[in-house]
C-alpha cells in the first residue's frame, strides 16, 4: 500500500494515546532514558512531560490504595491518564470464595482516578492456563459483572479464546479484547485487530523474544527492541483500521527491559504521525514537579 493512500485512509478522529508498561524501573536511568540521579519519586512527572498515559503494572501484584493512587495523580496533570491492572487475586490467584471483595477492595483502591476522570482502562489479563472451560467462562462472566461501569479491556493468553463467540460478548458488553504483540509461539493468543468496544481499542507490545519467552524469567522474556519494520507490521494492517473503529486507541509497550519500552513508544508516535493518525501530546506537567532529586 503506498503512504499516500494509507494517510488518507488513516485520517480519522480517532484519538490515540501511547506509553509503556509501567514507568518506575532502574534500569531506565541506566539506558539514558531517566536522567542521572533522578529519584523513583520524580520518575513519573519526568515520564508525563514524554507521555500522556501509563500503564501501572504493580497494580496486578498489590491492591491498589487509593491515598497512594491519590499522591500519584497529583504527580502528573489533570489531562494524564492511566491504565491499571486488575490484582492477581481476580485474574491468577483466585479464592472462590473472597474475589468479590478483592473486587470492592480494587474499585476504592482505584476510585481517586475514577471520580478524576483520568482512569482510561482497566486491563483484566488473564492467565495462559485460563482456558474456554465452563467453569472460567462463569467466572468471566461474574467477573465482568462485578466490574460492570468501569472501561474494562480484557487480554486473554489462551487460544481458545479467539472465537467469534467471545467477540460478540465482549461486543454486547461494551468491552475491549485486548490484543497483543508477542512471540508466536504454539497455543499463545494470536494478533488481531478486533475492535469490540467503539469506545476504545488496546494493543499490547509485549515483544518477540521468542526464546527468553519460553523461560519465563521476565528479564529474558521483555527483553527485546523492536524495529520500525516490525512496528510497521501493526500500523497499516491493524491500528490503521481499528482507529477507523473507536473514538480512543490505548497502545503500551511492555518491553521493559534496558529501556526499550520507552524507546519503542517515541518511535511508533513518529510512525503513526507521519500517516495522518492523531497521537495525543502530553498533557503540561508543573515545572516543579520536574526537579531532578
Amino acid at each position: 500500500m503506498a503512504a499516500s493512500e494509507t494517510t488518507a485512509k488513516t485520517e480519522t478522529t480517532c484519538r490515540l494515546r501511547v506509553g509503556t508498561s509501567g514507568y518506575s524501573y532502574a534500569e531506565w536511568t541506566e539506558a539514558g532514558f531517566y536522567p542521572p540521579g533522578m529519584s523513583a519519586a520524580r520518575m513519573l512527572p519526568y515520564y508525563a512531560g514524554i507521555f500522556g498515559i501509563t500503564e501501572l503494572n504493580y497494580t496486578w501484584y498489590q491492591m491498589p490504595k487509593a491515598e497512594s493512587i491519590e499522591r500519584m495523580r497529583r504527580l502528573v496533570g489533570p489531562a494524564f491518564s492511566f491504565a491499571a491492572k486488575l490484582t492477581r487475586t481476580m485474574t491468577h490467584e483466585v479464592d472462590p470464595d473472597d474475589w468479590p471483595n478483592q473486587v470492592i477492595r480494587y474499585r476504592d483502591g482505584i476510585a481517586p482516578l475514577i471520580q478524576s476522570g483520568q482512569l482510561a482502562a482497566v486491563l483484566i489479563q488473564l492467565p495462559p492456563f485460563f482456558d474456554r472451560s465452563r467453569k472460567n467462562r462463569y467466572y468471566l462472566s461474574a467477573l465482568l459483572d462485578r466490574l460492570d461501569s468501569l472501561p474494562l479491556a480484557v487480554e486473554f493468553r489462551h487460544p481458545s479464546w479467539a472465537v467469534d463467540r467471545v467477540f460478540e460478548e465482549l461486543s454486547r458488553r461494551r468491552i475491549t479484547l485486548a490484543s497483543v504483540d508477542a512471540p508466536s509461539l504454539a497455543r499463545s493468543f494470536p494478533p488481531l485487530d478486533v475492535v469490540t468496544n467503539p469506545d476504545f481499542f488496546y494493543i499490547r507490545f509485549h515483544g518477540r523474544n521468542s526464546a527468553g519467552w519460553r523461560t519465563g524469567h521476565m528479564q529474558k522474556q521483555f527483553d527485546h527492541d523492536y524495529t520500525e519494520a516490525e512496528l510497521q507490521e501493526w500500523i497499516s494492517p491493524r491500528i490503521a483500521p481499528m482507529a477507523r473503529r473507536a473514538e480512543t486507541g490505548l497502545l503500551f509497550f511492555n518491553n521493559h527491559v534496558r529501556a526499550q519500552a520507552p524507546r519503542n513508544a517515541q518511535t511508533l508516535i513518529r510512525l503513526l504521525t507521519e500517516v495522518g493518525l492523531a497521537v495525543m501530546a502530553p498533557p503540561p506537567v508543573p515545572q516543579s514537579q520536574l526537579a531532578i532529586s
